[in-house]
Order: structure tokens, then C-alpha cells, then sequence
């Protein structure tokens, strides 16, 4: 199972042991210029998960590839770097000095104003601005994950990263927002069941590579992922509570697809689905 983590739930330089233990390290969402990000209170724990409205807070594109990218190549670990904007070009400009990194396309911050153009029309001037690998993260919100996988697709994506947080908020006792942006992303185990639609949502629609993550927490949580279409999975909330996920989330993953009579998680590969074709098809004759 290649494993990852969810942008912006590891510091690499802070946990370099953890960010070798994955298959790839992914950055915090690098913008044009440096972001202090929202005002505090800026993350909430609730009942099932977690609310952050962190607000791409990052030292800008030219720090980041002039001082804590080659930090990062240091790890050894291959990179993905998260990319965000606030308009097309923005998007863009990005892509176009990054190199030897698998890029991935924040499309869908729920705690910035987002960019007025649309997912593909991002895609395809990123496509335009770079040859290296190019992911595009999605939110949950979409109605249509089909329609949404397709036409990133034809723009120009090398693969898809779902899910994002969900938009939410959460109250104090005086009822009160808990953050003080109001609304936050929320994530945690809460997550899962949108993920795990997502994702099935998505493969029905296209071959592309799906990165799934979505309080993804134990190795039975990632082979359901993998189950519904997954080709990689990535840990996101977890990791604040449990810096050996990696790790254990391997162990756990392997003892369940021996327990399934799987060798590998490629057996498991869409297995979930199909189930629901054969379903499909049950009724059609």
C-alpha cells in the first residue's frame, strides 16, 4: 500500500522519523505570497473529529523553494507539494517552478475564499504550466463525484486526492462559535462514510489514481477505502494523536487482508464494487 499523509496534518522537519515512515510526504498548501493565516481560535476538537480554520498559513512560494524545500529533500522521502491560490494563474505560477515533485492541487479550502474559476479550468493552466505529476484535490461537497472526477480528468490530471475537510461549526458552552472564523474544516473519523462514497463515486467514473483519506484511523479503515477504489491512502487527523499510525496502520492492514483471504492490497482493489455492479446487474435481468 503506497501511504501518505493529508496536507497539513505533519511536519516533516518537526517529525522527520514519521514522515520516513510513509511512502511520501505531503507539505502544507504553498501560496504565491506568505500567509499568517486566520485569526485564533483556529482549531476546535468536537465530539467526532476536529474543526481547524488554520487558513493556509505558509511563508509564500519563494521561501518555500528557496529555503524549505531543500530542507524536505534532505528527509530522503519522495514529495508532494500541496498547492493553493486564489485564482487560476496563481495556481499556475506555482506549478511552474516546482520540479521533481508530484504537485497537488488544493481545490477546495473551506477556510479561504476560493478562486473564482472552476476545478478544471485550474487544472488545465496547471497542466499547461507543468509536465510533473498532477493530483487535484476535491471537495465532498459535489454533488456529482463522477461528473467532477470526469472532467478533471479531461483537463489534464494525472490523478485525484479525495477528500477534503467538510465545512462545519462548532459551539461553546455560551454558544458561541468555537473558532473564530465561525466555520471551520472538519475532519476526523465522522469523515469515513463521505469518503468511502467519494471514492466509489469517483473510480466508477475514472481509472485515475485516487489518493482517499477521510478519518482513516486503523488498517480495516484504509482496506475499505481501498475496497471502494483507492489506489493510495493517506492519514490526516490521526497523526495528531498517534505519530506511529504509519506503522501501525501497515501492521493492522496486512492482518486484515490475510483475514479477508487477500495476499495484497491490490486483491482487495475495488472489491466493494463490485459488489454493488454485480448488484447492478442482478436487477437488470
Amino acid at each position: 500500500m503506497y501511504l501518505l499523509n493529508a496536507s497539513g496534518c505533519l511536519d516533516a522537519l518537526t517529525a522527520p522519523e514519521v514522515a520516513r515512515s510513509l511512502d511520501a510526504f505531503v507539505t502544507k498548501t504553498v501560496t504565491p505570497e506568505p500567509r499568517g493565516g486566520n485569526e485564533p481560535v483556529r482549531i476546535a476538537e468536537t465530539e467526532f473529529g476536529m474543526l481547524n480554520a488554520i487558513g493556509l498559513a505558509n511563508p509564500g512560494r519563494d521561501v518555500f523553494v528557496a529555503e524549505t524545500l531543500p530542507r524536505l529533500r534532505s528527509l530522503g522521502v519522495p514529495l508532494w507539494v500541496s498547492v493553493g491560490g486564489f485564482s487560476a494563474e496563481e495556481y499556475a505560477a506555482t506549478c511552474a517552478v516546482l520540479e521533481d515533485v508530484t504537485i497537488e492541487l488544493n481545490l477546495s479550502c473551506p477556510n479561504v475564499d476560493e478562486a473564482p474559476e472552476s476545478a478544471a479550468e485550474i487544472v488545465r493552466m496547471c497542466r499547461e504550466a507543468t509536465a510533473g505529476p498532477l493530483f487535484a484535490k476535491v471537495s465532498p461537497h459535489s454533488w456529482d463525484m463522477g461528473e467532477t472526477a470526469r472532467a478533471i480528468e479531461a483537463a489534464g490530471a494525472d490523478g485525484l486526492s479525495m477528500v477534503n475537510t467538510l465545512r462545519g461549526v462548532a459551539l461553546d458552552v455560551a454558544l458561541r462559535p468555537a473558532l473564530a472564523r465561525g466555520a471551520g474544516g472538519y475532519s476526523g473519523p465522522a469523515l469515513r462514510p463521505v469518503a468511502l462514497a467519494a471514492v466509489m463515486a469517483a473510480r466508477r467514473a475514472t481509472d485515475l489514481p485516487i489518493v482517499a483519506m477521510g478519518g482513516v484511523e486503523t488498517g480495516r479503515h484504509a482496506l475499505e477505502l481501498i475496497a471502494c477504489g483507492a489506489t493510495y491512502v493517506a492519514l490526516g487527523t490521526v497523526l495528531f494523536a498517534d505519530p506511529d499510525a504509519p506503522t501501525r496502520v501497515r501492521g493492522e492492514l496486512d492482518r486484515e487482508l490475510t483475514a479477508h483471504g487477500f495476499e495484497s492490497p491490490e486483491d482487495a482493489f475495488c472489491a466493494a464494487l463490485k459488489s454493488v455492479a454485480s448488484l447492478e446487474n442482478s436487477r437488470k435481468r
